[in-house]
């Protein structure tokens, strides 16, 4: 596998730090090397939150994603969004949530932008917005098939409370299924 680097953005609260903890522990569980960086204001809830997460078969030497290296971003928060945007490669996947995050003609000439409502998935489908941090995550390994899909769910479920584990399952098969959907619209 060549190296992945994907950038989950949103505020403080959103869960973009638990999907990037989980990619990077299930990457070396399944023996490659897996890293997440974080950047964050001093807000706890609120704030702009960026997690760079690279993946790869070979050592990883610099924790940092320079710009235009990331090949994969998604963003429920249009201040991130706006703030982290530039670190996508040209022609790499952007998804954003269309409720929350506003981006340009010239983005869209830029980049592949795909919309996933993910906030209200989480709150209508599943009944559990904490759980769109799991949609996220199912959409981002769709579209970028990083991951061995089983490998992926079974490090998520280790790290959330066995009570939410059927919400969680619920939530990645629908962040799927919507990636699915979107990439299929696409074509």
């Amino acid at each position: 596998m060549a190296r992945t680097i994907m950038r989950f953005t949103g505020v403080g609260g959103q869960g973009v730090l638990l999907a990037g903890e989980i990619f990077a522990a299930a990457k070396i569980k399944t023996g490659g090397y897996g890293l997440k960086t974080a950047t964050y204001t001093s807000q706890v809830r609120g704030g702009p939150t960026v997690v760079d997460i690279t993946l790869d078969d070979d050592e990883i030497f610099y924790p940092y994603a320079n710009d235009g290296e990331v090949n994969f971003m998604l963003s429920v928060a249009d201040v991130s969004y706006q703030s982290f945007k530039n670190g996508v490669q040209e022609g790499g996947i952007i998804v954003i949530d269309p409720n929350l995050v506003h981006p340009s003609a010239e983005d869209r000439q830029k980049w592949k932008i795909y919309e996933i409502p993910i906030i209200e998935v989480a709150k209508k489908e599943v009944g559990n917005v904490i759980t769109q941090s799991v949609v996220a995550l199912a959409i981002a390994n769709t579209m970028m098939n990083a991951i061995e899909k089983d490998a992926l769910i079974e490090t998520m479920l280790s790290k959330v409370p066995p009570k939410v584990h059927e919400a969680n399952k619920l939530a990645y098969e629908l962040g799927e299924k919507y990636a699915l959907q979107a990439l299929e619209k696409a074509a």
